[in-house]
């Protein structure tokens, strides 16, 4: 640690955060245990797509750091999408009041403080809480993404990745959890026999393990989480008719019964948008920041191919225009892969009560740069509302490491009052789209000749199709519209785009050509995964995990078909269409 006066290091400061651009206001530095409001820390708004880490002990101030940062985000035009796990953050509707207490803190920062309210819009996980319903459909949820939830093995995930092979092939739409049961009910009966020997990789052993995890969820509650009307993730994406960016806040409040589906269903967003959004490259600021709260939530026990998703979706989305801040307690409960991809940190103290929290120290102070602070103590002596901060400046390299005493948010530090949260969204214009449920005609239905019971309007569902003649309803294969040549001609084209030479798939014998389209599987759906054509070179050398890779070798010629569906497996009935 360099030996330098106070003066020297408020020199280093002031010149580290000196930005050209527009920037967000984190606070003030601390230099020798003196605030100098003339030494202002800041973010680049431009910078804010290269991810970022908010971490700290409980009760320091993550919470309210996020708070800050989002209403700065949303005054400059910039959405933001928050996890509001405790219901804290629905303050933000709310215009703070002014205290002498306050006043002295941000007059002390030389933040011109004023209370102010901000466009948020309220959503509920399966309509569990205040706010609008957000559900997504079995399928668009994909199989990578459901093993989280029912905590299965590697080996029974990749069993569950063909599961949704045999439905996609066949034209059997996963609505919700009742779908999923169908066909796995299908396949494990006497009538499925066939169809399950053709998969190969699954057994029926297996899909009778699934089959009770699932039935073990729908026993929980948990099927309304999934179904139509399926959130679409553009709508993070809006701006307030004044300009300013909408901050949604997703609430469950049922949280710790269900953090590992919370979780997973952040992930779910996330994925969406990576599937849907073009590329962006450098923006002067970016579409969406993503708050990840109780981040660690996500790592826990993760299969190796989640940890692939993940590692890759947060590496890719970035030229997409999107920033992720995941929020913890420490940097060792986000992965090395994924931490390395965080370019800002906001680092509030840590605790040093055990050994194991001596060791989280060190390994924190580690993976700062070198600075003008003894970090070990300086994290261990934070105040709540200071934090140790590094952020990329605009050129890309990171600023100097400064303890801050970080600005006050000027909407409420805690809940709005309820009414005003019901009646916000009671006036939303989302909850006409996704307040009711609907049950649309699916593999449910199909399978068991039913005809789906409505339960709503069918806003944004799918159009109801007729099972088709020879289906598994009775005991014979699916059709589809297309023969298998179709399906090999198109993984064929799709290896040669990826890999830049000819194909090494045979070309269709005389005698596959001659079969009729009836004994041939039928062919993707139109549209699906085009936009992912230019983004599977990059993925291929982590993201499919080793669950798609087993279920790529089962399914042989239909590498393309599975290339289609996203990182996670995931696949949204719009990209489908």
């Amino acid at each position: 640690m360099a030996n330098k006066t106070t003066s020297e290091k408020l020199a280093t400061l002031q010149k580290g955060y000196t930005l050209e651009g527009a920037t967000i206001e984190l606070g003030a530095a601390i230099i020798d245990g003196e605030l100098h409001k003339d030494a202002p820390v800041r973010l680049p708004l431009s910078m804010m797509n290269r991810h970022g880490l908010v971490a700290g002990a409980t009760g320091t101030g993550k919470t309210v750091t996020l708070h800050m940062m989002a209403e700065q985000l949303s005054t400059a035009g910039v959405p933001v999408f928050l996890a509001d796990i405790k219901g804290d953050l629905s303050g933000l509707a709310t215009a703070a009041t002014g205290s002498e207490k306050l006043t002295a803190r941000t007059e002390g920062i030389g933040q011109d403080w004023q209370g102010r309210t901000f466009p948020v819009e309220f959503l509920a996980l399966g309509g569990d809480g205040n706010g609008v319903p957000v559900r997504a459909t079995v399928s668009s949820f994909g199989p990578i993404l459901l093993s989280r939830i029912m905590e299965l093995n590697d080996t029974q995930e990749s069993s569950l990745q063909l599961v949704f092979y045999f439905a996609d092939k066949n034209g059997l739409e996963l609505i919700d959890l009742k779908d999923l049961r169908a066909v796995i009910q299908f396949l494990t009966s006497a009538e499925g026999k066939d169809q399950l020997e053709e998969l190969g990789g699954l057994s029926k052993a297996t899909a009778g393990v699934i089959l009770r995890e699932l039935v073990s969820l729908e026993a929980q509650g948990l099927e309304k989480f999934f179904g139509e009307p399926e959130f679409d993730t553009a709508e993070l994406l809006r701006t307030a008719p004044d300009g300013r960016g909408v901050i949604t806040c997703l609430e469950l409040p049922t949280l710790q019964t269900k953090p590992m589906l919370f979780s997973t269903f952040l992930m779910w967003l996330l994925a969406d948008l990576f599937e849907d959004l073009p590329e962006a490259g450098d923006l002067d600021k970016p579409k969406l920041v993503f708050f990840l709260d109780e981040a660690h939530l996500l790592f826990n026990d993760a299969s190796k191919a989640f940890l692939e998703a993940i590692t890759t979706t947060v590496r890719l989305i970035r030229s997409k225009g999107v920033g992720i801040f995941f929020v913890t307690q420490t940097p060792k409960d986000v992965p090395a892969e994924v931490l390395g991809q965080l370019a800002n940190r906001v680092q509030h103290a840590l605790r040093a009560f055990t050994p194991e929290d001596a060791k989280a120290l060190k390994a924190t102070v580690s993976t700062f740069p070198m600075s003008d602070y003894d970090l070990e103590e300086t994290l261990t002596s934070a105040g709540i509302g200071e934090a140790v901060i590094t952020v990329m400046n605009e050129k890309g390299a990171p600023t100097p490491v400064a303890l801050t005493r970080l600005r006050a948010p000027e909407s409420v530090m805690g809940p709005s009052d309820e009414a005003l949260v019901r009646s916000t969204v009671a006036g939303s214009a989302l909850l006409t789209k996704y307040g009711t449920a609907v049950d649309n005609h699916s593999a449910f239905e199909k399978l068991s000749g039913k005809a789906a019971a409505p339960t709503g309007p069918a806003a944004g569902g799918s159009v109801p199709r007729e099972p088709v003649q020879g289906g598994p309803v009775q005991g014979g294969p699916v059709q589809g519209g297309a023969d298998q040549d179709d399906v090999d001609a198109e993984a064929r084209r799709i290896e040669e785009e990826i890999l830049g030479r000819p194909s090494s798939r045979p070309a269709p014998s005389a005698e596959t050509r001659r079969r009729t389209p009836a004994e041939n599987a039928p062919a993707p759906r139109p549209g699906a995964g085009d936009s992912m054509v230019g983004d599977i070179g990059g993925m291929l050398g982590g993201a499919l995990g080793g669950g798609l890779k087993s279920m790529a070798r089962s399914i042989g010629t239909q590498l393309g078909r599975e290339l289609l569906r996203g990182v996670f497996g995931t696949s949204s009935r719009r990209r489908r269409r």
